[in-house]
């Protein structure tokens, strides 16, 4: 598969996965598996374009299932590593000439690991690529300004929060939103931008400067 910016690199990782992360794989996604993501996919009988980690969360039988099913496989230090294996694939797939990555499983039981995959996404943002990170409840991307991003309505996710993650984020105006929006300043610590929804089919987020977390979500 050509490694053109206008195809996705789709990276499974270790977080809470389900059968429904299977099905939002595209058949021209590139997919990388992050450690027991890639187990994952292997399981399914999805064979991983790449699979990378240090493993230590897989045995020896399940590593071998993944070696097998997978066309490339870089194995690391689990010691001698500065990155987390979510980090390494995204790091991999920027560095193959992906500009859109979706993360799946990226969110979990370890709060820790889940926010640094938020931060990920800012990681994504200075190499001029869009990421996402997708679970089963949310969808979570990032907006720098100055830009602007329309939201289709989207009944898997109605919920539409923002959140800054730069001390500020200011010159916010939202159009076609239950609450609205116009010229406003969020700063970490505020909850003004959580639980909004739109108020049609579609709406607009203008945001100045500064970086936004747009987060879709339901319960």
């Amino acid at each position: 598969m050509a490694n053109s910016p206008w195809n996705r690199a789709i990276i499974v990782t270790g977080g809470r996965l389900g059968e429904w992360a299977a099905d939002i794989i595209a058949e021209d996604d590139y997919r990388i598996g992050a450690d027991s993501g890639a187990l994952f996919l292997a399981e399914r009988g999805i064979r991983p374009h790449l699979a990378l980690g240090d493993f230590d969360s897989i045995d020896e039988r399940e590593l071998a299932l993944v070696r097998a099913m997978s066309d490339e496989t870089l194995g690391f230090d689990p010691v001698d590593k500065d990155w987390t294996d979510t980090e390494l694939a995204v790091r991999e797939a920027i560095d193959r000439g992906y500009r859109r990555i979706l993360i799946v499983g990226g969110l979990g039981s370890r709060f820790d690991h889940s926010l640094a995959n938020v931060h990920l996404l800012a990681l994504a943002a200075s190499e001029g690529c869009e990421a996402r990170l997708r679970d089963e409840h949310n969808e979570i991307g990032l907006l720098t300004g100055p830009s602007s991003q329309a939201l289709e309505a989207d009944d898997s996710f109605p919920v539409v929060s923002l959140l800054p993650l730069t001390p500020e984020a200011s010159g916010i105006t939202l159009d076609g939103f239950v609450y609205p929006l116009n010229d406003a300043t969020l700063r970490i610590g505020m909850s003004l931008g959580v639980s909004n929804e739109l108020a049609g089919r579609s709406g607009t987020i203008r945001l100045g400067e500064g970086r936004l977390l747009v987060i879709r979500s339901r319960d």
